[in-house]
């Protein structure tokens, strides 16, 4: 069973998720219990527009992915394993490291992040 002492090695998997889109989005936040990405371009408010975030959090570690949000049409097809840990629209929650639902996280991140250059906001 999955314990508090087991977060930052989920954050560390979730955050490396990320760190491959560094070179073309901001770096917002860069702790160890929270890193965050935002688009460069701004979004329809003119502001910055938030693209994802890897959070340590009291009962289990968030990955926050906006492309979803935005485009709800690329959660179609997601695994039963991979929606059950959606909680709201756009966030992800992982207590322990688990390999295939990470690689299919990883896989919408991409898609979300191919979204985003579409809608011009990278």
């Amino acid at each position: 069973m999955a314990t508090t002492s087991d977060f930052p090695a989920v954050f560390d998997q979730l955050k490396v998720i990320l760190k491959s889109y560094e070179p073309r989005l901001s770096v917002t936040a860069d702790g160890s219990e929270g890193y965050s990405l935002d688009a460069p371009k701004p979004g329809p408010n003119k502001k910055p527009m938030f693209f994802a975030s890897a959070v340590i959090n009291k009962n289990y570690v968030s990955f926050h992915l906006m492309p979803v949000y935005v485009h709800p049409e690329l959660l179609e097809g997601i695994s039963d394993g991979l929606r059950k840990r959606m909680q709201g629209k756009s966030c992800f929650n992982f207590k322990a490291v688990d390999e295939a639902t990470l690689a299919e996280l990883r896989q919408l991140t991409e898609r979300g992040f191919d979204a985003f250059l579409k809608d011009g906001l990278v």
